[in-house]
């Protein structure tokens, strides 16, 4: 009776210890598979097509905008799935810190912000194939490091009041300008440049100064001989002139746009369009049809 009683019993907790065992593996089982999974899909979320270097240091006028601006680019970053890396003001540019980086981009950049040594990494960062991208106020920038005024290609020299002037698309195949009018009314702070400081720039956009008025003087703004500001800087207007524009240089890439002086330029999709055709331009090297 007792024996009989006993073995039902030993059959059931043995079927019950290996219902358990099989509950633990599968159990175990899905635990491996949801982390390959989490960790696959952090993998994928990771990785980006390519990182930018921003820096927005100044050491002359400090312009509003450029907090707008790094709005922009972050969200430009998000819809287009690249890296963005703020420079700090206090951090010098290092070989090391560049590692990594396809593209650097000054935005609304002032004055002189490199030292010698920042400027020798920054020559061979770029001579090693990366890129730079320009802003607004990028080419009024490090007027005495002949290398940088060559790499953005001409120099801003003064601007009117902010005003509305048309502004003519040249080359659509451009990224970001694909789908760009001919021409388009654009408010803005409308840079004057000096002379061309190198061969082979390509121009994007012009704008048409017999839309706007052109003239203005700076009064003492520049020095004579002797270092005293008592030259008067005139702007006159020098045609219908670029305002955006790329080129190979050194062994790299560079693209400049003067738009950006205005805030709300940055919540413009026609700009930011032209803006992320630049950046991408610049750090891949790609985009561009073979003339």
């Amino acid at each position: 009776m007792n024996n009989s009683n006993t073995r039902p019993m030993k059959y059931q907790n043995n079927y019950l210890n290996n219902y358990n065992m099989i509950i633990r593996k599968g159990l175990l089982q899905a635990t491996h598979i949801c982390f390959i999974s989490l960790l696959f899909s952090n993998l994928l979320t990771a990785q980006k097509q390519f990182k930018v270097l921003l820096i927005t240091e100044t050491a002359g006028w400090h312009h509003e905008s450029i907090d707008y601006g790094v709005i922009a680019i972050n969200k430009l970053a998000a819809a287009h799935n690249f890296e963005v890396v703020r420079q700090q003001d206090a951090i010098k540019i290092s070989e090391e810190g560049l590692k990594g980086i396809n593209a650097v981009i000054f935005l609304s950049t002032t004055a002189d912000i490199f030292d010698e040594d920042e400027q020798a990494v920054f020559e061979k960062y770029i001579q090693s194939g990366k890129g730079y991208v320009g802003i607004h106020a990028a080419s009024d920038t490090e007027y005495n490091w002949k290398w940088y005024t060559e790499l953005v290609g001409r120099m801003f020299h003064i601007h009117p009041v902010q005003q509305t002037a048309k502004l003519k698309i040249i080359e659509h195949k451009f990224p970001g300008l694909e789908h760009f009018p001919d021409t388009l009314l654009w408010t803005d702070e409308w840079y004057e440049f000096g002379q061309d400081n190198v061969e082979g720039l390509n121009n994007l956009i012009l704008v048409d100064e017999n839309s706007y008025n052109p003239n203005v003087t700076w009064e003492n703004r520049d020095a004579d001989k002797n270092g005293n500001f008592t030259i008067d800087r005139v702007g006159v207007g020098t045609g219908t002139h670029p305002i955006s524009w790329y080129h190979e240089f050194d062994g790299g890439r560079s693209f400049y746009t003067a738009l950006g002086h205005i805030e709300k330029v940055y919540e413009n999709q026609w700009f930011l369009d032209h803006l992320y055709g630049g950046i991408y331009y610049a750090a891949t090297g790609k985009g561009i049809e073979n003339k």
